[in-house]
C-alpha cells in the first residue's frame, strides 16, 4: 500500500509568518487576520481540500535579537503583531466537521492547571479535533514579558517540561471517571463524586491540590504534537509527542531524526507507528513548472530581508547585524531554537556568514521553497515520504489564500491519482482520524495517570 500524505496547512494569527514581506503582495489577504471572517473562510477552503488541519504556530514574544531591538521586526510585521490562536479555534471548527486544530502553547507561561482546562473545553468545543504543539519558548523578550529576567537553559526548559506533561496528564487523564456524569434530570444528580478525584501534586515547579474543572472531553489528552528536533528535544518527543514537526533540510538530516525519534519511542515501551512525522515545507505550484517559476519570480519581489534576518536572528539567538555580510558567524553556545542552529551548520558548514544565510532565504525564509508543476511536485512529496518516513507535512503560507488554492486545485487531484492522498476523511475525532482511536495507547505515559474507570 502507498503511504497515505498528510496536510496541515502550517500558519500563525498575525500578518508575517514565515515568508518574511509577502504580506506587501497585492493579493495577499494576511492583514485580515484580525477579522473573524478571514478564518472562517479559511476553515472552509482547507476543509474542501481534505486537509487533515491547520497547524497554528505562536510567540510570547518579539524578535528583538537582531540589532539588539523590535524596530526590524515591526517595520516588517515579523510575526508582530500577533495574536492570540486559540481564540479562533471554535469558530472554524463551527463551520467544519473533520479539520483538526493544532495550537501552540508555550508551557513555560502557562499556569498548567488553567490550561488544562482551556484545551478540555476546545477539545469539547471542537468535538475531538484540538491538538496542543507544546513548546517551551526560546524568546528572552517572552520571558521579560511575564516578570523572568532572561530564558531558562534549553535542557532545563525539558526538564520543566517533562514535570509540566505529568501534571496535565492527571489532570486530564485521572481526575474524571468516564462514567462519572450522570446527568440524570430524575435524581437531579449530575456526577458521581465517588467518580470524581482531587489530583495531589507537589514536584519541583508546580504544586496542585484540585480537581479538574471540566468533564471528559473527547480525547481526554489532546492531540500531542512537538517540534524539538535537538538531543534533549529528541528524547522529550520519543518520551510525550504523537505527531512530530520537523524543519526541511537534506534527505539523509530528515531521516535520521525521524528513525532516531522512532527507536527512541520504542525504547520506551511505544510502538515506532505510535510517531507521525510532518515536515515543514513551502510550495509553489503550478499547471506547468514555467507558471510555477513565474509566480516564483514575481513573490520574489515582495521579499523583506529585513524581516528575514530580524527572525533568523531570534530562532538561532544570534545577533545578525554585528556582523559583515562575509564575516564568520559565531553561533557560540544558542539558547534559542538550538536544531534550527544545528540544521544551518549542516546546511552552510561550520563557517558560516550572512551571505550564506540570505542566500537561502530567497522567499524571505530559510525554508527552500518547491517551485513545480503539480506533477513535479507530487513527485518530490512521494519521494520524501518514502525516503524519510515522514508521514506528512506542514505547508506554510506565502500569499494567502491562492498559495492553498493552489494546492487544493493542481496538487491535491494529482495526489490523488497516485493513491497518496483520501478522496474523502474518516469519521472520528482528531486522534482517530490520525490513528485510529480516540484516546491515548496503553503505552504512553500518559495512560499511567489514568483512572481505572477511564
Amino acid at each position: 500500500m502507498p503511504r497515505e500524505i498528510r496536510f496541515n496547512a502550517f500558519d500563525m494569527n498575525c500578518v508575517g509568518h514565515i515568508q518574511q514581506g509577502l504580506w506587501t503582495h497585492p493579493r495577499d489577504q494576511s492583514a485580515r487576520h484580525g477579522e473573524l471572517q478571514y478564518w472562517v473562510e479559511y476553515a472552509k477552503r482547507l476543509e474542501a481540500g481534505l486537509f487533515d488541519g491547520i497547524f497554528f504556530a505562536d510567540v510570547v514574544g518579539v524578535y528583538d535579537v537582531y540589532g539588539g531591538n523590535a524596530n526590524a521586526a515591526l517595520r516588517s510585521a515579523a510575526q508582530v503583531p500577533v495574536n492570540d490562536p486559540t481564540l479562533l479555534i471554535p469558530a472554524m471548527a463551527a463551520v467544519t466537521r473533520h479539520l483538526g486544530f493544532g495550537v501552540t502553547a508555550n508551557l513555560i507561561y502557562e499556569q498548567p492547571f488553567l490550561f488544562a482546562r482551556r484545551m478540555s473545553t476546545l477539545d469539547h468545543l471542537t468535538g475531538g479535533r484540538i491538538g496542543w504543539n507544546i513548546v517551551t519558548g526560546y524568546l528572552d523578550s517572552a520571558a521579560r514579558a511575564v516578570g523572568i529576567e532572561g530564558q531558562i537553559a534549553h535542557d532545563d526548559r525539558y526538564d520543566l517540561a517533562d514535570e509540566y506533561m505529568s501534571l496535565v496528564y492527571k489532570l486530564w487523564e485521572g481526575s474524571w471517571d468516564d462514567d462519572a456524569v450522570l446527568a440524570d434530570r430524575q435524581r437531579g444528580l449530575y456526577a458521581d463524586p465517588g467518580k470524581v478525584r482531587v489530583i495531589h501534586h507537589a514536584g519541583p515547579q508546580y504544586k496542585v491540590d484540585a480537581m479538574h474543572l471540566c468533564a471528559p472531553s473527547p480525547q481526554r489528552t489532546p492531540v500531542l504534537y512537538q517540534a524539538g528536533a535537538s538531543a534533549r528535544g529528541r528524547r522529550f518527543a520519543a518520551t510525550h509527542a504523537e505527531c512530530v514537526f520537523v524543519n526541511g533540510q537534506k534527505k539523509e538530516g530528515i531521516r535520521e531524526i525521524v528513525g532516531d525519534i522512532r527507536n527512541q519511542a520504542v525504547q520506551l515501551g511505544r510502538r515506532a507507528e505510535d510517531v507521525k512525522v510532518f515536515m515543514g515545507a513551502t510550495l509553489i505550484v503550478g499547471r506547468t513548472e514555467a507558471q510555477a517559476r513565474e509566480k516564483f519570480e514575481e513573490y520574489r519581489q515582495y521579499v523583506s530581508t529585513e524581516g528575514a534576518l530580524a527572525h533568523a536572528a531570534a530562532s538561532l539567538g544570534i545577533d545578525f547585524a554585528k556582523y559583515d555580510i562575509d564575516e564568520p558567524i559565531d553561533t557560540g553556545k544558542s539558547q534559542a531554537i538550538v536544531s534550527n542552529v544545528e540544521a544551518m551548520t549542516r546546511a552552510s558548514g561550520p563557517q558560516w556568514t550572512r551571505r550564506k544565510l540570505l542566500e537561502q532565504m530567497v522567499l524571505g525564509s530559510r525554508q527552500t521553497p518547491w517551485v513545480g508543476s503539480a506533477d513535479q511536485i507530487a513527485s518530490q512529496l512521494i519521494e520524501w515520504s518514502d525516503d524519510t518516513g515522514i508521514d506528512g507535512f506542514n505547508l506554510s503560507r506565502t500569499v494567502v489564500p491562492e498559495c492553498f488554492d493552489d494546492v487544493i486545485e493542481l496538487l491535491v487531484p494529482r495526489l490523488q491519482e497516485r493513491g497518496v492522498y483520501k478522496t474523502a476523511y474518516q469519521d472520528g475525532c482528531y486522534r482517530e482520524k490520525l490513528f485510529g482511536q480516540a484516546r491515548l495507547p496503553s503505552s504512553h505515559p500518559a495512560a499511567g495517570f489514568r483512572a481505572k474507570g477511564a
